[in-house]
C-alpha cells in the first residue's frame, strides 16, 4: 500500500486513519431526545440555573440534535447515526414475515435492508411527544419525515395500538411464559416486550409494524472500558458512566440533585442521563431469568432489591432526566429504564410483564410509604423511589483531529450549495471525502478562510480535511438540499 491517507468508514462519527491516527471513535452516537422545555413535578417552568431545584434535567444539556434528510424516494437518512430508514412501514406483519420482507425489499435503489434492533429503533424516539392515556396527542417520532400510523379504533384497537417491533427478542419470558419481542411505541413513548404469538392461540403469530433500516451496522454496539476508578467509558457513544449505583433510591428531584453534585474520579460534570443515553447501556442478551443478573454488562455493578412481594433477585428502575408527557397531568412522570424485570400485577399475580430493558415512567414524587403501587392494564409496578447511574461526556471523543489545538468551523452545517471554512491558522489544502472514504474534491488555499461550492454534491454526509503547514484536522458536514 502506498503511504497515503486512507480512511475506513466505521460510522457517521468515526474515520480511522490507517497511517497513524489513533483517536476514539463514536460508532454509536446518541441522538438527543429533542426536549427543550423544563418541568418540575407538576408543570412547565422557566429554565433553572445551577443550584436551583430541577436543574440538570434533560433540556439542560444539548446533545446530537435530531437531523434527517428526506431522500425523496421513500427513504429517510438520519444525519446523526448514518442509518437510512424506510419512511412508510406499510401494513402490520408477523415477526417471521418481517425478515422475509427485509430480504426481498428494494427501496431507494438499495437492497441491503434489514430488520432493525431495538437500539436502532429507539434512536428515532423523541420525547417532545405526548399521549393522553390511550389517546394520541403528539407522536414520539418526527412525523415531518416518518409516517406513523395509529391503532384502528374501527376494529376495537386503541390509538396507542400501533407499536413498531424490532428484531430483538427478550431472552426471558413475559406475562404467562410468553415468547416476547421488544418494540417501541411511538404513539405513547415506551419500550415494552410484546407477545410474539397470540396468547389465546400460540399457533397464531401476532402482527405488528416494522420499519426497515440499512447502513451503520455498528450502531447499538457498545465498546466499554473499565477505567479502574469507579467509571466505565463507552467509546462507541463517547459517554462515561458511573460504574456502580450508590444503593440509595430517590425521587426524581433528588436524583437530579445527586447527579449534579457527584464528584467521581476527579470529575464533577456528571449528570442524570436522558432516556436515550441510559437505554444505550442496556444489554438485551441478559436478564434476571436467564443470567441471574440485570440487563446490563457485568462490567457495571447494580444494587439488588426485593420485589414488591419481598422476593430477592430483582433490580431497581433507573431514573432519567427525561419527562414523559402522559396522562391527566402530563408533567408529573419521568422516564425510567428497567434493568431488572419490568414487573406488573395482573389478576393478583406479580410477573414480568414487559421484560428487562423496558422503558416506562414513574411519578416524579410521592410518599414512600404509599409505594409500590400498580398501574395500568398490566398493573405496572410503580416505585417512585428509583436508582441513579450518572453519566458525563468523554472529552475529545467527537473529534477526528490529531492536534487538538487546531480546529476549524464549517458554516452552514448542514449546508446546501456552499460552505465556508474558517480557521485561526493559514490553510494549505482543503479536501472533501465522501462516506466511502474517497476524496472527491481538493483545493489549495493560503488564507484562514476557504469557500467551496457544493452544488454538485448529493445529499448525505461528507468529511472535510483541512491541512495547514504543520497540522491536520477533520470535521463532518451534512449536505441537505
Amino acid at each position: 500500500m502506498k503511504k497515503q491517507l486512507v480512511f475506513i468508514l466505521l460510522s457517521t462519527y468515526c474515520l480511522l486513519l490507517l497511517t497513524g491516527f489513533t483517536g476514539i471513535c463514536q460508532t454509536y452516537p446518541i441522538v438527543d431526545t429533542g426536549v427543550q422545555d423544563f418541568y418540575n413535578n407538576t408543570t412547565i417552568i422557566s429554565a433553572p440555573i445551577a443550584g436551583q431545584a430541577y436543574y440538570g434535567q434533560d433540556a439542560t444539556y444539548g446533545g446530537n440534535q435530531p437531523s434527517y434528510t428526506n431522500n425523496g424516494d421513500g427513504t429517510i437518512t438520519d444525519n446523526v447515526t448514518g442509518l437510512m430508514w424506510q419512511q412508510d412501514m406499510g401494513s402490520k406483519i408477523s415477526y417471521s414475515d418481517a425478515f422475509t420482507k427485509a430480504d426481498s425489499l428494494t427501496l431507494g435503489g438499495q437492497t441491503d435492508w434489514r430488520v432493525l434492533t431495538i437500539k436502532e429503533l429507539y434512536s428515532l424516539i423523541l420525547f417532545t411527544g405526548q399521549v393522553g392515556g390511550q389517546q394520541a396527542i403528539r407522536m414520539f417520532i418526527d412525523t415531518d419525515y416518518f409516517i406513523q400510523p395509529l391503532g384502528n379504533t374501527n376494529i376495537g384497537e386503541r390509538e396507542i395500538d400501533a407499536q413498531t417491533w424490532s428484531a430483538t427478542q427478550y431472552v426471558g419470558l413475559t406475562m404467562r411464559n410468553d415468547t416476547t419481542v421488544f418494540g417501541v411505541n411511538f404513539v405513547d413513548g415506551r419500550i415494552k416486550g410484546y407477545p410474539k404469538y397470540n396468547p389465546a392461540n400460540p399457533n397464531i403469530s401476532k402482527t405488528m409494524y416494522f420499519r426497515m433500516v440499512r447502513g451503520n451496522t455498528a450502531y447499538g454496539i457498545n465498546n466499554f472500558v473499565d477505567n479502574k476508578d469507579g467509571t466505565i467509558s463507552d467509546n462507541a457513544t463517547g459517554l462515561m458512566w458511573q460504574q456502580a449505583d450508590d444503593s440509595i433510591l430517590r425521587d426524581w428531584e433528588n436524583a437530579l440533585l445527586y447527579a449534579e453534585n457527584l464528584n467521581l474520579a476527579g470529575n464533577n460534570d456528571w449528570r442524570l442521563p436522558n432516556a436515550k443515553e441510559l437505554q444505550s447501556i442496556v444489554d438485551y442478551t441478559r436478564s434476571p431469568q436467564t443470567t441471574n443478573s440485570p440487563a446490563i454488562d457485568p462490567i457495571f455493578s447494580t444494587t439488588e432489591i426485593n420485589d414488591p412481594e419481598g422476593n430477592p433477585g430483582q433490580y431497581p428502575y433507573f431514573w432519567t432526566g427525561t419527562t414523559h408527557l402522559d396522562g391527566a397531568n402530563p408533567y408529573s412522570g419521568a422516564v425510567y429504564i428497567a434493568f431488572g424485570e419490568a414487573q406488573g400485577k395482573m389478576n393478583g399475580t406479580l410477573m414480568d410483564v414487559h421484560g428487562a430493558g423496558a422503558q416506562r415512567s414513574d411519578p416524579k414524587s410521592g410518599n414512600a410509604n404509599d409505594y409500590p403501587t400498580f398501574f395500568g392494564p398490566q398493573g405496572d409496578v410503580r416505585y417512585v423511589y428509583n436508582a441513579v447511574r450518572c453519566v458525563r461526556d468523554i472529552s475529545g471523543t467527537s473529534s477526528l483531529n490529531d492536534n487538538m489545538d487546531f480546529n476549524f468551523k464549517i458554516y452552514p452545517n448542514p449546508a446546501q450549495n456552499k460552505i465556508a471554512i474558517i480557521s485561526d491558522h493559514d490553510l494549505k489544502i482543503v479536501s472533501i471525502f465522501n462516506s466511502e472514504g474517497e476524496m472527491i474534491f481538493e483545493q489549495l488555499s493560503d488564507k484562514k478562510e476557504a469557500s467551496i461550492n457544493t452544488m454538485e454534491l448529493s445529499n448525505g454526509m461528507y468529511f472535510i480535511k483541512v491541512r495547514t503547514k504543520k497540522m491536520t484536522a477533520f470535521e463532518k458536514v451534512i449536505i441537505a438540499k
